[in-house]
């Protein structure tokens, strides 16, 4: 079999997942042992986050094209790939975490929903919470007022200061509407 009909099929596997993905991050993982690695793959794939080790003339065979392509500068040197499909801030959200205890693990680029981003546009879309996070955020805000009107509409209720608070009111009206019939009764008598 000729070389390139062994890497035809893995150059396709690269093409196929960063087709559709929302993210890719390169990494250096030199240095990293292996009770590491397994931890970061864990991690990873938990999120639903492909990561492999490609060599980097596939991937760069693979990445022209693409808006992967911005990456081909940064493939030297032993690189890993962490693609997502689902949570675009996944793969840089783990690596950033984990790179914070495993210092030989850098990241190099990466492309977030179209973008490209060096190693430090990476740690900002790491300090992005997920979707999930954002969301019960979200709620949360949306919650809590409808909350503390339904906590003073109960302590009013409570009190028997809802019935008092209308009546005051209700005097009111009654009171300025004798007055205003006078006012209109009288002012056609003076024309």
């Amino acid at each position: 079999m000729a070389k390139i009909e062994i890497k035809k099929p893995v150059v396709e596997e690269i093409s196929a997942s960063i087709k559709d993905a929302q993210s890719v991050v390169l990494v250096d993982y030199r240095g990293l042992t292996v009770e590491q690695d397994t931890k970061l793959r864990k991690e990873l794939r938990e999120a639903g986050v492909t990561y492999k080790v490609y060599k980097n003339t596939m991937m760069n065979f693979a990445f022209k094209g693409t808006d992967c392509e911005q990456l081909a500068p940064y493939l030297e040197g032993p690189s890993a790939v962490a693609i997502s499909s689902t949570d675009a801030t996944a793969p840089a959200r783990i690596l950033a975490k984990f790179a914070k205890t495993a210092d030989k693990l850098e990241i190099k680029a990466g492309i977030v929903e179209g973008t490209f981003y060096d190693a430090k546009g990476i740690d900002v879309i790491a300090s992005i919470p997920s979707r999930e996070e954002l969301l019960s955020k979200f709620l949360g805000s949306i919650q809590s007022p409808i909350t503390n009107f339904a906590r003073c509409m109960n302590q009013l209720a409570e009190k028997g200061g809802a019935g008092e608070c209308e009546a005051p009111a209700a005097k009111e009206a009654v009171a300025e509407a004798p007055a205003a019939e006078e006012a209109v009764a009288e002012a056609p008598a003076e024309a």
